[in-house]
């Protein structure tokens, strides 16, 4: 991995403004390489500045990763200000940032009815090794992005190194986290869901959104997700790192479940209707991430649960805990239903069966909503989120069980918008039982404003959860960095977000020994 800026080096650029400044840097000439299916056809207009969302990288395997842009030139517009006709996109791919040493290049079409997406599944690449990449469309170049492949399985690695974040609420801040979490010096991004908000807040920042109403068409969710990819600092973070993303419920809809939408008095209570808009959430939100073919949606499906694997250091399995949940909108006696599911069956055996089989040395489940029980309620009463796992504790202790027997078991979380750590419990209910893993919540980027260092029920919930250690509300992400011996989890926050330019500051940091259930401060 290429070394993170080192401010005593004097006044040599971060890797955001080398990766930025790469398409004034390189230069068209530089793309003689490039093969020349990539010409606009002849007596046709060439389409200017097409590269307004930036570029990414994402779900990295050992011989190579997706790569990902899109043209639009105007990003709001209904077609992005693209042609009504396919345009040829070329890609290269280089061992340096200067491409004096490019490894492959091929040529996409970019598709009106894919919003002239690019997702270009890179092949042949050398296993656990940096590479950068751009895009020409005609005689426009896109910024360089950067990448790295994954060692192969099994393979003996010694360090990984990846963030994870959630919760980026356009209207309600700046994406200065991402600035800084550009600077870092990762292997991967891994984002937990709720890339945008379909809501039509207009905040009080000067980042309304677009359109200005509730999104419902496929028109609107290119639009909203075109206006959140057009930030810098989210470009600048996509283009340092490949990301692997799952999605959470704002990116369809709040608090959907299944083929269930938000009860209120919308068209969408009709679950007909529902899954069309699920199917134009899906669609566009597929455009607009770097996925590979297998997570192409098929009208209102989509398979997003999947597993990456980095040597025989880690093993990251992706859930989603939207698509295949029964209604979350239950009675206390109802929750504990042994047959109710967030996972679905089909994806609840699919992750039972990689846990009982070869795993490397930490076992990560990337998701959405909160994994450990947390009863808000003081005293002998309870009360639980019937939004995460509390509300289907049956499958929840049934995985919990299949994690204890996996090596070193994290669930990292999203969703609410707050930074937590907490031991998971062999039994929630009783203290004494054993730590059999690490749940670690990430706050959000920027959802719910500047934030806070906890609230007033925080010191509840610290009282009623004692396997909960820690809470904050401050936003950012968490920086994590994985080796043989240990996992340390820092929590990097900025104090605002309600105008630009936050510093970025560590909160707390926690360390998980290996073989060694749960986390203790650093």
């Amino acid at each position: 991995m290429a070394r993170p800026f080192d401010p005593a080096a004097g006044s040599a650029p971060s890797r955001r403004q080398v990766l930025l400044a790469g398409t004034a840097a390189l230069g068209a000439a530089a793309l003689s390489g490039i093969p020349a299916a990539a010409a606009e056809g002849a007596g046709r207009a060439p389409v200017r500045a097409p590269f307004t969302l930036g570029v990414a990288s994402g779900d990295p395997l050992p011989g190579g990763v997706v790569l990902w842009t899109r043209l639009a030139p105007e990003p709001l517009a209904a077609d992005g200000g693209m042609p009504a006709r396919p345009v040829p996109v070329t890609w290269q791919v280089a061992e340096d940032e200067r491409f004096h040493r490019v490894v492959a290049a091929s040529a996409e079409l970019a598709r009106p009815e894919q919003a002239h997406a690019v997702h270009a599944e890179v092949s042949g690449l050398r296993p656990g090794a940096e590479y950068f990449y751009r895009f020409r469309a005609g005689g426009e170049l896109s910024p360089v992005g950067r990448t790295k492949t994954a060692p192969r399985p099994g393979a003996r690695t010694d360090r990984f190194a990846f963030a994870f974040a959630s919760c980026q609420n356009y209207p309600e801040g700046f994406y200065t986290a991402y600035r800084h979490l550009a600077d870092e010096d990762l292997d991967l991004v891994a984002f937990l869901g709720d890339y945008i908000y379909e809501g039509g807040a207009q905040g009080t920042i000067g980042r309304a959104h677009a359109p200005a109403a509730e999104i419902w068409t496929l028109a609107d969710y290119r639009t909203r997700l075109a206006q959140y990819k057009s930030d810098p600092d989210l470009q600048a973070a996509h283009a340092a790192f490949p990301w692997a993303v799952v999605f959470d419920d704002h990116e369809v809809e709040n608090n959907w479940a299944g083929d269930i939408s938000q009860p209120d008095t919308e068209p969408d209570q009709d679950p007909a209707v529902f899954r069309q808009r699920r199917a134009a959430a899906f669609q566009a939100y597929y455009e607009h991430m770097p996925l590979r073919r297998a997570q192409r949606p098929s009208g209102p499906d989509i398979r997003i649960h999947r597993r990456l694997t980095f040597g025989d250091l880690v093993d990251v399995h992706l859930l989603d805990t939207r698509q295949f949940r029964d209604d979350q909108e239950v009675t206390p006696a109802e929750r504990l239903d042994p047959a109710r599911t967030i996972l679905g069956s089909a994806q609840r055996e699919w992750l039972l069966r990689n846990l009982a089989g070869r795993t490397a040395r930490w076992n990560i489940l990337a998701q959405q909503v909160f994994f450990s029980a947390r009863d808000f309620t003081a005293g002998p009463e309870t009360s639980f989120s019937d939004d995460a796992w509390d509300s289907y504790p049956v499958e929840r202790d049934l995985v919990r069980d299949h994690l204890a027997k996996a090596s070193n078991p994290v669930v990292i979380t999203g969703d609410v918008h707050a930074s937590y750590v907490a031991d998971i419990k062999a039994d929630f209910s009783n203290p004494a039982s054993a730590t059999v893993g690490t749940e670690l919540v990430g706050t959000s980027i920027t959802s719910g404003g500047d934030g806070v260092d906890q609230n007033a029920g925080d010191a509840v919930q610290l009282k009623e959860n004692p396997h909960i250690k820690f809470v904050n509300r401050k936003r950012g992400y968490v920086r994590n960095v994985v080796t043989r011996t240990e996992w340390t989890a820092d929590y990097r926050v900025v104090d605002y977000v309600s105008r630009p330019g936050a510093p970025v500051t560590t909160r707390a940091s926690f360390v998980i020994t290996d073989g060694e259930a749960g986390a203790v401060p650093r």
